[in-house]
């Protein structure tokens, strides 16, 4: 059972941890609204889609970082606490993204400049690698059982209100200022914008108590000390399971929130203020659909959600993708359609790879198991996207990855997915404290 937190406690534990990943997040969501901008800065001498392409390969070199950043934060949560993990991520976070605000372009320091952006997206990626697993488990072990999915909900939710954010952001300035001012320093600003709100985050992350359950595993003196290998070890299914139906959350979720401003205003020819303002219409779709989809959750178990999203993940991007290029109307129904699929598996991911791993392993074994996902699909999917449309002159090929992906998906689901809604989340603990009566 999970120990009892009381309801103004766990209020507070979820506004530390949304208001915390809401930063994150939003930091990342800041190089995909300047990603075309960034493209003609960092890359002059090549043709568009070249610059793009190679943009979207730095935005994927950034998540080379992740399964070091996975390994070192889920080592970390796993052994010395939830929440140091989180206060250290955000920092790290807010540090790199801020500096790419300050970096200096191809025209200032030639090659050295893209050299460096890679650098500052490797550290984020390594920041990211801890970011969402644990603030996942540190809200879900705190969440009161049969609502776990609900509380976790504020998890994906704060992604998308912070995609809406930057999103938001990025419409305001490419709507409001030259081209040329877009070019010098307007591109800066959601970037800058990560100091101050990285500030906000570590203070209140600060405020925060760990949770009830590692408090438990310290005070019945249960910590593993080697939870990485533990993990592979004791877990080696549940993270290949994991990674398994991950796939299509990270496909769906880059190419609906990244990918989509650069694919409509390059490839079909839609103004980058009408891109970003039919992204930040469906981020809001994602945010507000994450609500329902998490009280299904926490009514109809995980593993019936999982199957309804891989099968609409199948069936739907084709249509999705059709409608984007009919006009403007099109394209936020569309999109907001991918966005709502992404919403039904990313509001029961977050509480299965919390429930579906024991407390001693459990920031290491989902930091594994999803980070390799986001690694191998999600990073590289805006590119792959990208290379797809070039490679066939059609622009609906991206729909035909995603719902290959998503085929994958749903065999692993159907196959090797065990519902968890009603597991334990402190049983290491549990078994520590029978074991010394």
């Amino acid at each position: 059972m999970t120990p009892h937190a009381s309801a103004a406690v766990r209020r507070k534990v979820t506004m530390a941890s949304a208001i915390g990943n809401f930063v994150e997040w939003f930091d990342s969501a800041a190089y995909a609204v300047m990603s075309a901008t960034i493209a003609g800065l960092f890359f002059p001498d090549y043709d568009a889609t070249a610059a793009l392409l190679a943009t979207w390969a730095i935005f994927a070199g950034g998540f080379v970082a992740r399964p070091l950043g996975a390994a070192f934060f889920g080592r970390y949560g796993d052994r010395l606490g939830r929440n140091r993990m989180l206060a250290l991520t955000i920092l790290t976070m807010s540090g790199a993204t801020f500096l790419i605000g300050v970096l200096p372009t191809y025209a200032s320091w030639g090659m050295a400049a893209p050299i460096l952006l890679f650098l500052l997206r490797c550290a984020q990626g390594f920041s990211t690698g801890g970011e969402y697993t644990g603030a996942s488990a540190f809200i879900v072990e705190y969440a009161p059982e049969g609502r776990r999915a609900r509380f976790a909900a504020a998890v994906p939710v704060t992604v998308g209100l912070a995609s809406v954010a930057g999103s938001g952001v990025g419409f305001l300035i490419t709507s409001t200022v030259t081209d040329e001012a877009l070019q010098s320093w307007g591109w800066r600003i959601p970037f800058l914008l990560a100091g101050p709100l990285g500030a906000i985050g570590l203070y209140l992350r600060s405020k925060v108590e760990d949770t009830p359950v590692f408090r438990a595993l310290e005070q019945h003196h249960a910590v593993e000390q080697a939870p990485l290998r533990e993990a592979v070890r004791r877990s080696g299914r549940q993270i290949a399971t994991l990674f398994g139906y991950s796939i299509t959350n990270a496909v769906g979720y880059y190419l609906m929130s990244t990918y989509m401003i650069a694919y409509m205003s390059e490839e079909l020819g839609y103004a980058k203020s009408e891109a970003q303002l039919t992204n930040v219409v469906s981020m809001l779709a994602y945010s507000v659909a994450c609500l329902l989809a998490a009280a299904g959750s926490d009514r109809y178990g995980r593993r019936p959600m999982l199957i309804v999203a891989c099968a609409g993940f199948v069936v739907l991007p084709l249509p999705a993708f059709w409608l984007m290029g009919t006009g403007l109307a099109g394209a936020v129904v569309g999109t907001s359609l991918l966005a709502m699929l992404v919403s039904v598996i990313g509001t029961s991911n977050v509480p299965a790879m919390v429930e579906m791993f024991p407390a001693k392993v459990r920031a290491s074994g989902s930091a594994i198991g999803y980070t390799a996902a986001y690694v191998l699909f999600g990073g590289t999917a805006p590119f792959v996207a990208t290379g797809l449309v070039s490679a066939s002159g059609n622009a609906i090929a991206p729909a035909f990855f995603m719902a290959g992906v998503a085929v994958i998906s749903m065999i692993v689901v159907l196959t090797s997915f065990k519902e968890t809604r009603g597991l334990s989340l402190g049983r290491d603990a549990d078994a520590a404290a029978t074991e010394r009566v």
